[in-house]
């Protein structure tokens, strides 16, 4: 487990007074790479084999926002783990100690020159600390978008402040985006993203949005072609 403590600053709060949902993200995904410095013999394993994880998906449910000023602990583990891809929770707690937002996500190795997933050795992962799953409801990985039509709303460009270091799109940035195109009205309480593809630095996107009778919103962070590169689900 990692833990990193925090305040939440007025960069990251919102109108409200409360902590943005994509700050909170953000600092969620901080969390789960400074995981690494946890595990020294694993951090040296990819960095000898040029090696990265790269995201497939996240459920995030959120039970609170946290306030202006308030501190803030995020606690990150690893609950499963496999040759080719790993199991994660990560929580983001407020002062009271009572989880704010709960998420659970999978993550592959890929080699980072050639993009491709990679086989990890079960001696690398037999040294990995496995620790328990918390406590939330875990929903499949794939999103199934409803057969419905949805609205196609105005297309943006990837910026090149938008890019990490593996070269793409940073994960935080798509969930960044998509909260732009929902209805103004709408209360989010769990947040589920697939990712498909990566995008780059000016690489346009071309948003569509779906909303259902049940009361889900469905943002689809398309190319011209309409193949996604992100499909997210609030609900």
């Amino acid at each position: 487990m990692y833990i990193l403590k925090d305040r939440v600053g007025a960069s990251r709060t919102g109108e409200t007074g409360l902590m943005r949902f994509s700050d909170a993200i953000e600092v969620i995904q901080d969390c789960s790479m400074f995981w690494l410095e946890s595990e020294p013999s694993f951090q040296n394993f990819l960095k000898a084999n040029n090696l990265g994880m790269i995201l497939l998906s996240r459920q995030a449910d959120i039970l609170r926002l946290p306030a202006y000023g308030e501190k803030i602990t995020v606690r990150t583990s690893i609950f499963g783990c496999d040759k080719f891809s790993g199991y994660r929770n990560t929580v983001l707690y407020g002062e009271n100690d009572r989880p704010c937002v709960a998420t659970w996500c999978i993550g592959v190795f890929v080699n980072l020159k050639t993009g491709k997933m990679s086989k990890v050795p079960e001696e690398e992962l037999d040294k990995i600390t496995i620790d328990r799953k918390i406590d939330m409801d875990y929903l499949p990985k794939h999103i199934v978008v409803p057969d419905s039509p949805g609205q196609r709303l105005d297309s943006f460009t990837v910026r090149r402040g938008d890019i990490d270091m593996y070269h793409h799109m940073n994960n935080a940035k798509y969930v960044r985006a998509a909260l732009e195109f929902l209805p103004k009205d709408f209360t989010m309480h769990r947040m589920r993203i697939e990712y498909k593809r990566s995008a780059k630095a000016g690489y346009t996107l071309y948003p569509e949005r779906i909303q259902t009778p049940s009361g889900k919103c469905y943002i689809l962070l398309e190319n011209a072609k309409k193949r996604p590169y992100a499909v997210l689900e609030f609900s």
